[in-house]
């Protein structure tokens, strides 16, 4: 199986291109960490191949596309995302316009090049991570919440257009997950041990994205909080708001 990933340098990305490595996979690893890639090429004595995109620039990911090269792909995973946490007064417009471009823009652009240009194999999959943020509403990460939520809605609306051209679409909606990432924008006194190691989420997205599964909430919790978003939309956002809003301390972006 050949495989892209984006955001593949670190977190939940890392874990995703690690387990296809582990399994015997050729894996095209992106981000813009260029260090971290060099380090990943190394390590994997060259099963890894990597590029290097800035998922804020649509030339630099059309340059990054036009360098893929050989057999189509079979499995395709938009990882790359950023957040931006606080009171929305104190998060300067630029850095929404970065989430908006990383986080949105960014796997549209690539999902429909890379299947208008004929780069996914027949039966194959592209795989979108959205947040559990789609279910309720986010207090202190509006933006971020906004732009996972407007990309489960693109997913869903390509979904069928996609099949005719022999490609799935899987959307996943985790949780809060144990990376630096997640540290960096969680609140105050948050207990990382409660949040899914990236390692097992991975196995979790890439075992669903070899079925015919449409989307995917990831463990016990996330299925809670799905139907606890559907039947206590008010509740879930209040809940939010305590448990996150409430508790930042100072904007993070």
């Amino acid at each position: 199986m050949r495989a892209l990933i984006t955001g593949a340098a670190h977190g939940l990305g890392r874990a995703l291109t690690q387990e296809l490595l582990n399994n015997g996979h050729e894996v095209i690893a992106v981000d813009i960490d260029t260090d971290a890639l060099d380090e990943l090429a190394v390590s994997s004595r060259g099963a890894c191949l990597v590029r290097m995109a800035d998922m804020a620039n649509p030339d630099s990911i059309e340059r990054m596309l036009a360098s893929i090269s050989g057999k189509p792909l079979d499995l395709v995973i938009l990882n790359a995302g950023i957040s931006a946490t606080g009171r929305f007064e104190d998060i300067p417009s630029s850095a929404y316009a970065n989430l908006v471009a990383i986080n949105l823009a960014a796997p549209i652009i690539m999902a429909s090049s890379l299947v208008r240009g004929g780069h996914m194999a027949k039966k194959s999959k592209l795989v979108f991570i959205s947040s559990l943020s789609h279910v309720t509403g986010y207090p202190g990460a509006a933006v971020y919440g906004a732009t996972k939520d407007a990309l489960a809605v693109y997913a869903k609306s390509i979904r069928k257009a996609f099949k005719k051209r022999g490609v799935g679409v899987l959307t996943v909606y985790p949780g809060p997950i144990r990376t630096d990432h997640a540290e960096k924008h969680a609140p105050k006194g948050a207990k990382a041990s409660k949040r899914m190691l990236p390692e097992m989420l991975a196995k979790k997205i890439l075992k669903a994205a070899k079925g015919k599964s449409k989307e995917l909430y990831p463990g016990g919790a996330a299925e809670t909080a799905r139907l606890l978003g559907k039947i206590a939309p008010n509740l879930a956002t209040r809940m939010m708001r305590r448990a996150i809003f409430d508790k930042l301390d100072g904007p993070q972006y």
